[in-house]
């Protein structure tokens, strides 16, 4: 990863590989995983890399599987996406690495706490608006964009989270990328990150395909909330004391 050393860069491909493994899974934890390993690691390249690696990721999952979309509830989802997304981009330029550190471990346990609680959220034009609004300002700021809608859709069948999930990212990483870069929050070594990460990323969602075949996602669950909880304490502690 350019200027980043080998050790630090094995880290972090750990983290999206094994966050891609994940997502491909389950429908989402790349950005769990892996966001607060970079902001912690290498806070250069947050949000852009960890972005663009959204973008690709999707584009894999969906090349395996494209069934059971929910195109009804992403007309609704996507649109509110839009100005939670401005907000994101003032985010990205108001706060400073350390203060983005902190937002990055904030976000994550907040997640975490919500998944882990099964919060139960009706899926309605109201909570998909809500959803789509509040993962344009994390997804934006922070890559970690899919807990909101993973919030809303989470007694849905797998295949409809899996799927739906992966066109959301697709095309709400898209928009949150093209904001940064008309801002010019995106810079050059991100872009050579994600290119770097992108073997990583299909060995993870291949891994993952296999995974939910034989792995129930009631196992992979727990053990993704425990290392997101870990990594993003960590974080945050190092965000505050430093």
């Amino acid at each position: 990863m350019g200027r980043v050393d080998p050790t630090t860069y094995a880290v972090i491909a750990a983290a999206v590989l094994v966050g891609s493994v994940v997502q491909s899974a389950v429908g989402l934890g790349v950005g769990l995983v892996a966001a607060p390993v970079t902001a912690l690691l290498e806070p250069a390249l947050m949000p852009g890399a960890l972005l663009m690696v959204a973008v690709l990721l999707p584009c894999l999952t969906l090349v395996i599987d494209h069934h059971d979309i929910d195109w009804r509830g992403l007309g609704w989802s996507l649109p509110a996406r839009f100005p939670g997304t401005l907000v994101g981009v003032w985010v990205v330029g108001a706060l400073s690495a350390r203060e983005l550190g902190i937002a990055i471990g904030i976000v994550v346990l907040g997640a975490v706490a919500l998944t882990w609680r099964a919060v139960t959220v009706p899926l309605n034009r109201l909570s998909l608006s809500v959803a789509g609004f509040a993962s344009g300002i994390t997804g934006t700021a922070t890559s970690i964009g899919g807990p909101p809608i993973a919030i809303v859709y989470q007694h849905r069948p797998a295949r409809e989270i899996r799927t739906t999930m992966a066109v959301y990212f697709l095309i709400g990483a898209g928009l949150s990328l093209g904001a940064l870069w008309v801002t010019g929050d995106l810079e050059r070594d991100q872009a050579v990150a994600a290119a770097e990460l992108l073997p990583w990323l299909a060995l993870g969602t291949g891994l993952g395909a296999l995974a939910r075949r034989s792995l129930p996602a009631h196992v992979v669950r727990p053990a993704v909330l425990v290392v997101s909880s870990a990594s993003a304490l960590v974080l945050l502690v190092r965000s505050l004391v430093g």
